[in-house]
């Protein structure tokens, strides 16, 4: 019994229980495409992050605004989640999620509109779509992830393709998102594979990373 409740994506499921939450939280603060709600559960504001609530790179992951925004994002997560979350561990799987998201919130907060907010799990998700392409690149003699990767990178250039003539979506996050998820693909290695990955690129993607961080934040804080 306790063996199948470890092999449970319960990294998955954690995540996908608190953005629950937190729209049950919006909802109650007078709904989830109430700005001041929106605001108070955490969803990002350029000007209140550039004041020093930093937070707000991260919190917006689990916000969203609207019934189709939540449910999207959490279908997508529940599918490719599971999937992940078997290849690198919980652990892992949490690691890539949260730093994919900060990095797609970095890159909107650098270039990103100033005048209005931004929420939802798609700077994450975005993130996976990113690592996923990444691994058909490090296990390219691997027909099943070489395919995997291939169909991921298409739905990133469709997806931001789409992005460019919808009104109100973050196309700066998506972008940080992907790139994030594709550089932490090269640093974080598969339990399995550990061999999978030369020291040399994961330290240049560890800088890279570092750096992109670094200047993102400044921009950003220079734009407010």
């Amino acid at each position: 019994m306790m063996r199948r409740i470890r092999q449970l994506p319960w990294a998955t499921y954690t995540i996908l229980l608190l953005q629950v939450i937190v729209f049950g939280w919006e909802i109650l603060q007078g709904g989830s495409e109430n700005i001041s709600a929106l605001v108070a559960a955490g969803a990002k504001v350029n000007g209140l992050v550039a004041q020093g609530q930093w937070w707000r790179l991260i919190t917006p992951i689990f916000v969203h605004i609207g019934w189709q925004h939540i449910l999207i994002n959490s279908l997508t997560l529940y599918f490719m989640g599971q999937q992940l979350e078997f290849l690198y561990g919980p652990l892992k799987f949490i690691g890539l999620y949260l730093l994919s998201g900060i990095g797609g919130n970095l890159m909107s907060f650098a270039f990103g509109s100033n005048t209005s907010l931004s929420a939802g799990a798609s700077t994450s998700l975005f993130g996976l779509f990113g690592l996923y392409v990444t691994l058909g690149l490090i296990f390219r003699k691997n027909e099943v992830i070489r395919q995997w990767s291939q169909q991921f990178l298409l739905l990133i250039i469709l997806n931001l393709g789409t992005d460019i003539f919808m009104g109100g979506i973050d196309i700066w996050g998506h972008i940080g998102g992907a790139l994030t998820g594709c550089l932490l693909g090269f640093v974080i290695s598969v339990p399995q594979m550990q061999n999978s990955l030369s020291r040399l690129g994961r330290i240049i993607s560890i800088v890279i990373l570092l750096v992109l961080t670094v200047v993102l934040y400044q921009i950003g804080v220079a734009r407010a």
